[in-house]
């Protein structure tokens, strides 16, 4: 009897990555794809919720789409150029005591020269939540343009006027 149960428990355990895919992030079913769409206002709490989930089951190599309001703490007053071009960096306070980085591409945006953004301005984003480690997360994708594989395009908006 104990030879037949251990066939039937190596088959259920090597199953478990494959059934543990058929679920969405964090055990949303993947159903659809609307559970995590661009959310059509800020939506701090999701964000967080995403942030905290993410902190808790490690890089995923996904990114998701965020929508988030908040008042800029600090600003990178120097662009920085990467392989990907000129960039701008500010954190934003999203609430709980969280703040999260934004990477502005200034290559693809339509605003003034850099900084266009001060501490203690208050700020909408649309982009994209990467998360590759605790000290490495933040907002891209904030500009007009959209790719293959990002569907979404982002902006940010200071103190009502919108950049993209």
């Amino acid at each position: 009897m104990k030879f037949r149960l251990l066939p039937a428990v190596a088959a259920a355990l090597l199953c478990a990555p494959f059934a543990a895919s058929a679920q969405g992030l964090f055990g949303q079913a993947l159903t659809s794809q609307t559970t995590h769409d661009m959310p059509a206002t800020c939506d701090n709490a999701r964000f967080l919720a995403d942030q905290q989930g993410l902190e808790q089951s490690g890089p995923t190599r996904i990114d998701l789409p965020e929508h988030l309001c908040g008042q800029v703490l600090a600003i990178s007053p120097k662009a920085k150029r990467t392989r990907s071009g000129w960039h701008g960096y500010f954190y934003v306070s999203v609430g709980q005591g969280v703040s999260i980085r934004i990477v502005s591409d200034l290559d693809q945006m339509n605003a003034p020269q850099w900084p266009w953004v001060n501490k203690g301005d208050q700020v909408e984003v649309q982009g994209r939540y990467y998360y590759d480690s605790l000290r490495r997360q933040g907002v891209d994708w904030t500009h007009h343009g959209t790719s293959r594989k990002w569907r979404w395009p982002g902006y940010v908006v200071v103190n009502g006027t919108r950049y993209q």
